[in-house]
């Protein structure tokens, strides 16, 4: 590898982005191609940097296995930038192994990093946990152990384990300060700043109440039975009831949570969870069948009762608890996804959504007739942005999916 190369790599590892593209700006062999590709990928060119690494990737002979790895790596990045999220998994392990065997250890953590991050954004929790258990960061460059302190803090975000993610974000920080890496530090503190920010509502009793996910963490550590209405599920302790696939009971839950320590009545229970304007014969038939479906549902954490007005919800545990997401409108998990400030795809918001591609458009185009979300671009390549949901962070409005395994 020739001196000037040598020297654009050392200035793009300290930062000296324009340092580098002096050094290579007028060369087209295949490293050179990359670097610069690195280049303007620091730069925010992302477009531009992806034709060039694909350029350097061809470029590259058979025989320089390693940097062809690399460019994949890099590549696998930029799309994850993009939020370009249907890249095929294959492309990036394959790198990996390649990295890992030519003792690259640093970029073959990096690939595996990237997977992880990937496996974030798209809700496979259980699937990045178990990758990241196989990264040791004792090794890693400032930059990197940043990186995988930060993604440590998702998951922690995501898992509503508050303290767990500020140790990680402390830890992220220290790395990036020692790194001198100014927009890792601001990233990290503007995730710190919302850690701080109101979660969820909190309703009980009819009382409202802004929760920070500090709080909410404490709530789901207690005995009380909580509804949770951002994610549709039912906690108390240790047991997790998903009704997110159940609308019509999660609905009829929701009502009998809300009106703890009363009852709901029959015909409030059967307009808003059948929509039907009166509550005959036929409608109180399927509110019996619904709420047998809703006693099994719940049985191992609360009773529901009849009574004379309609139903009430009964628990030994020490309260009801309704967490509300932290403001009013639809599609709550979507615009969460939105609010990162990065440009998201239709096919990649319904992947992260478990949503079909055509549902997520509906969505977003009554979203945009209200003003909350912007396209951009046209056609195969628009993308859609929004702002940052103001005064709140979105971590409980972000989803989650069984393992896929």
């Amino acid at each position: 590898m020739d001196s000037l190369i040598t020297a654009a790599g050392r200035a793009l590892a300290a930062g000296d982005v324009l340092g580098a593209l002096r050094r290579v700006a007028l060369r087209n062999d295949a490293p050179a191609l990359a670097l610069r590709g690195l280049a303007m990928a620091q730069l925010g060119d992302l477009e531009r940097a992806k034709a060039l690494l694909q350029r350097a990737a061809r470029a590259f002979s058979g025989k320089e296995a390693v940097a062809r790895a690399r460019c994949a790596v890099a590549l696998a990045e930029i799309a994850l930038v993009s939020r370009d999220l249907n890249w095929p998994a294959r492309p990036l392990e394959h790198a990996r192994d390649i990295l890992e065997a030519h003792q690259d250890h640093l970029n073959s953590a990096h690939a595996r990093l990237l997977q992880v991050r990937r496996l974030v954004l798209i809700g496979r929790l259980e699937e990045a946990e178990r990758l990241m258990r196989r990264l040791d960061p004792s090794p890693f460059t400032p930059g990197l152990r940043a990186a995988y302190e930060l993604t440590r803090a998702g998951i922690a975000i995501r898992h509503v384990r508050a303290t767990a993610a500020k140790a990680a974000l402390a830890r992220a920080k220290s790395a990036a300060q020692e790194g001198r890496i100014d927009a890792l530090v601001a990233e990290i503190e503007a995730a710190a700043c919302a850690l701080r920010a109101p979660a969820a509502r909190l309703i009980l009793r009819g009382v409202e109440q802004p929760l920070a996910l500090e709080e909410v963490e404490r709530f789901l550590a207690s005995d009380a039975l909580i509804v949770d209405a951002c994610r549709h599920i039912v906690r108390r302790g240790s047991a997790v009831i998903s009704l997110s696939r159940r609308p019509v009971l999660y609905t009829l839950l929701r009502m009998l949570a809300e009106a703890w320590p009363g009852d709901a009545a029959r015909r409030a229970l059967v307009v808003r969870a059948f929509r039907g304007k009166q509550a005959d014969e036929s409608h109180r038939a399927r509110l019996r069948v619904e709420m047998g479906r809703l006693r099994r549902a719940l049985r191992s954490v609360a009773r529901i009762d009849a009574t004379a007005k309609g139903y009430a919800l009964t628990t030994t545990s020490k309260g009801v608890v309704l967490l509300e997401q932290p403001f009013d409108g639809d599609h709550a998990a979507l615009l969460a996804l939105l609010s990162d400030g990065e440009s998201w795809t239709s096919s990649a918001l319904g992947l992260a959504l478990g949503a079909s591609q055509r549902s997520v458009q509906r969505a977003l185009d009554t979203l945009a007739k209200a003003g909350k979300v912007q396209p951009v671009g046209r056609g195969p390549a628009r993308r859609w942005t929004a702002p940052p949901l103001p005064g709140i962070t979105t971590a409980l409005l972000l989803p989650i999916f069984a393992s896929s395994d």
